[in-house]
């Protein structure tokens, strides 16, 4: 059932902090969305919701007594996340979860089924998924101008400052908190968006350079239901131009970097991202041939510095409308997430084990 288009699309937020805050920012700036409302404990968001002369709410018990908005972006600490879905499912709220969808894979399992059989829809907040050259290169290798998919790799380098880890953000140095949680899991999610479902890995982990509880490089190997292979390195301390972070052009205080990060080889060319170069032998395939290079440039993009003039956390948002309005259904949903959390946590499991983990 479809909700009256005329009407604005009434969203809460809850959770006012860094990602909180870029949701209220996409809320505002959309035509036919309004913001209804902030929950999160923090007085700090009292006096943001009174700045933006919006409803403020401690918790959601008092704000769904008093309202039962259209949608919730749902913008709090992880480990919170199942118990603030199954309340807005028993209420029939369709959300926008941020990634995770929740902190363990049963948790995530649950809220999936309990999505489903009530009719609520989630949306997981990977934005990677609404980026334009994302969506483009996931056109590209449907199209089959890549052939089989048979190899696929990774690169996701950078080096975070000592101020990162230090004073009221010295929880990143304990366990849950390290590079695979915090960054690998947009890039396993990237993984299955473009490759498809993994359904085992192997990985090795190093904490050698810090010393921290926690990990900061890691070396994966993964194997999708496809038969292709993957390989995916990470690490948060290596001064490097390559990872989504640098290449993408997403956040605007990142250096911008004219490289690729991910490339995905099959039978009959290999795509690099986000360049979106296509490199392949010409007609007759033979590795003795020349092999060219092709450059899809998108209508959205600058040919010179390739910005996007799209932002996709505001095309996240506009979608997020359309779930809440019964026109679109979720571009991943609470099962969908669940199969990313499943596959990132294995890494985890896998460096410890150093054994092979098979995924659901």
């Amino acid at each position: 059932m479809t909700k009256d288009e005329t009407k604005p699309v009434r969203i809460v937020v809850a959770g006012a902090g860094l990602i909180g805050r870029e949701h209220i920012q996409r809320v505002l700036a959309i035509p036919g969305a309004e913001l209804a409302g902030i929950v999160d404990t923090a007085p700090k968001a009292k006096d943001q919701a009174d700045s933006l002369g919006v409803p403020y709410y401690p918790n959601f018990e008092t704000m769904l007594e008093k309202d039962k908005p259209d949608g919730v972006v749902v913008a709090l600490p992880n480990q919170v996340h199942f118990s603030a879905g199954m309340t807005l499912v028993r209420h029939g709220v369709p959300m926008l979860m941020e990634k995770p969808v929740c902190a363990s894979v049963e948790e995530a399992y649950q809220l999936a089924e309990a999505s489903e059989k009530a009719g609520v829809p989630i949306l997981v907040g990977h934005h990677h998924r609404h980026n334009a050259v994302v969506q483009q290169a996931k056109g590209i290798i449907a199209s089959g101008r890549l052939g089989k998919i048979t190899a696929v790799n990774g690169l996701t380098w950078f080096l975070k400052p000592k101020e990162y880890f230090e004073g009221d953000f010295s929880w990143r140095r304990e366990i849950g908190s390290g590079v695979v949680m915090q960054n690998l899991i947009h890039v396993v999610d990237d993984m299955r968006n473009l490759c498809g479902d993994i359904i085992s890995l192997q990985a090795s982990g190093s904490n050698a350079v810090r010393g921290f509880a926690v990990e900061d490089t890691v070396g994966i190997i993964l194997r999708f239901q496809n038969g292709a292979i993957g390989t995916l390195a990470i690490s948060d301390t290596v001064a490097a131009p390559w990872s989504w972070e640098m290449t993408s052009g997403e956040l605007k205080w990142f250096p911008r970097t004219n490289e690729s990060c991910y490339l995905i080889g099959g039978t009959k060319a290999s795509l690099s991202l986000p360049r979106l170069e296509l490199w392949h032998h010409g007609t007759d395939g033979h590795w003795f041939s020349p092999i060219h290079s092709d450059r899809s440039m998108m209508t959205d993009q600058d040919p010179h510095t390739l910005e996007l003039k799209s932002d996709p956390h505001l095309t996240q948002m506009r979608h997020f409308c359309e779930v809440v309005r019964g026109t679109a259904k979720p571009l991943l949903d609470a099962r969908g997430g669940a199969r990313t959390l499943e596959a990132t946590l294995a890494v985890l499991t896998a460096a410890e084990t150093g054994g092979i983990v098979q995924l659901s």
